[in-house]
């Protein structure tokens, strides 16, 4: 009897993996139209901001070259970072 109750466990997990495989795979065409669009707007406005940056926000004039930039003095490092323990 002991052996049967065990048995039940791997059979009630089948029982609930089917179910829930069926959930899983239903239709989701249902009710998803709004959410769709509000995605599809998000990429839009996402892509727009990110094309826009990389050219309008650079800050040089279009023929600036690296040799008109200002140049830096080179800082002493730190050393690394020291060991977390």
């Amino acid at each position: 009897m002991a052996a049967l109750a065990w048995l039940l466990i791997p059979f009630m997990a089948a029982i609930g993996a089917a179910l829930w495989g069926s959930w899983a795979a239903r239709n989701p065409g249902r009710n998803d139209g709004p959410e769709l669009a509000g995605y599809a707007r998000f990429r839009a406005a996402m892509e727009k901001a990110h094309g826009e940056t990389a050219e309008a926000d650079s800050g040089l004039p279009a023929e600036a070259t690296a040799a008109d930039a200002p140049k830096q003095e080179p800082r002493p490092s730190d050393g690394p970072a020291p060991a977390v323990r």
